[in-house]
């Protein structure tokens, strides 16, 4: 039999580092289920809508794995049926349809992604990955009728994005409705006792709650999680513009990524994609300086992510490369088969060095593209290659042969 943890100093450990932000009903209801000893059913729902997950997913698979520890049965759910059709949510128009084959891809690039941030070896209580096509794929149309009854079409338009787009005169398509229906359902299929969400996410998990207490007379409680933004700007990570620290980067890439990102992000970091307790950080903030702290942050989830050793590598990697000035010695060779006389531009698109040619501009405007052998700054577009170790933007290398 599974060992339920109620232990309070442990559980108020997690519930107020500041990740879980409210609870609803309460967040003492929650409390009170966790320490009442019952074996809990509580799971996270994902998207699969792009084909890599950032720190702030991070952060909530790591603290689904606080509750699984506990030894509550933990539910990480892929919704590869719901990904189809495109989650309104924060959207100003409707998502753009993706293709099952699409979405199984994405799909199976995650479960790489996340192998380090939950125990799924434990033998006695390891974590389950579900996907809501097992039993969304399978409701025939009396069923869906039948849901869509327990909810009114006033309940639908109280929705705040679709408000904004009836005054902004754009369409709602009657999917976009049929989405919190459809992610709702996956409480009363799985038989949730909590769900966590993001802030994004609340009008889809109350779905949930209501029709899980129409349907099966049972309450669900839904753990609100913050989203890891910008203290000064508000900025969010995000799958779908491609903003934030992925983790389908190398360990010396993602160790890079959080390097670059601003100072006030630090403490953000820290609390949210650690495992290092409040006071640690404390101590951490207060006796060093933002790049030491930075170094020490990018290290702890590089180790938590790739493992120790590739985070050792990686932190050896930027200070050689960045803090003493030297060449990486890993670095990309680019050889080139042609004449002398080919554009810069040309052999960094060609082997996949840069996006586009405006990609490129940008670079040029910013000074971001450096001759390392020779120490000088690309300042032309139409320079031409040669040899040497360049460098491009904070984090790309490659070296170049002409033959």
């Amino acid at each position: 039999m599974i060992k339920v943890v109620t232990d309070e100093k442990k559980i108020d450990e997690f519930l107020n580092r500041g990740i879980i932000i409210n609870a609803l009903p309460t967040k003492e209801d929650l409390k009170k289920i966790l320490m009442s000893g019952k074996r809990i059913k509580i799971y996270m729902g994902f998207d699969a809508t792009a084909n890599t997950l950032h720190l702030s997913h991070a952060k909530n698979i790591m603290l689904l794995e606080e509750f699984r520890k506990l030894g509550h049965e933990a539910i990480l759910l892929f919704g590869d049926f719901t990904a189809r059709i495109g989650d309104p949510s924060g959207q100003q128009g409707t998502r753009k349809t993706l293709s099952q084959k699409e979405v199984l891809k994405n799909v199976k690039d995650w479960q790489k992604q996340i192998k380090n941030l939950m125990d799924f070896k434990d033998k006695i209580n390891p974590p389950k990955i579900l996907f809501n096509s097992k039993w969304l794929a399978k409701m025939n149309m009396e069923k869906v009728l039948g849901l869509a009854s327990n909810i009114t079409v006033s309940q639908m338009i109280e929705r705040d994005m679709f408000q904004k787009r009836i005054k902004e005169g754009k369409h709602i398509f009657l999917h976009e409705f049929m989405y919190p229906l459809l992610q709702g359902y996956d409480s009363v299929a799985m038989d949730i006792d909590v769900e966590l969400c993001g802030t994004d996410q609340i009008f889809n998990a109350l779905m949930g709650r209501t029709l899980l207490r129409k349907i099966k007379n049972k309450e669900k409680i839904v753990a609100v999680v913050n989203l890891m933004e910008n203290p000064k700007t508000g900025e969010l990570m995000s799958k779908s513009k491609g903003t934030g620290v992925f983790l389908n980067t190398t360990p010396k890439e993602m160790y890079g990524a959080i390097m670059a990102q601003p100072d006030e992000m630090i403490r953000v970091l820290f609390v949210n994609c650690t495992k290092l307790s409040l006071k640690q950080i404390e101590d951490v903030l207060i006796s060093q300086n933002p790049l030491n702290a930075k170094k020490f942050v990018a290290k702890e989830i590089v180790k938590t992510i790739h493992g120790e050793k590739m985070a050792e590598k990686a932190e050896e990697s930027f200070i050689k490369t960045f803090q003493k000035k030297e060449n990486p010695n890993d670095i990309e060779a680019v050889e080139i088969t042609g004449k002398k006389g080919d554009l810069l531009v040309n052999v960094f698109l060609e082997n996949k060095i840069i996006s586009s040619k405006s990609d490129y501009r940008r670079l040029i405007e910013s000074m971001a593209i450096t001759n390392l052998d020779k120490k000088q700054k690309v300042s032309s577009a139409n320079q031409l290659a040669e040899n040497g170790v360049y460098r491009i933007g904070k984090k790309r290398f490659c070296k170049i042969k002409i033959r």
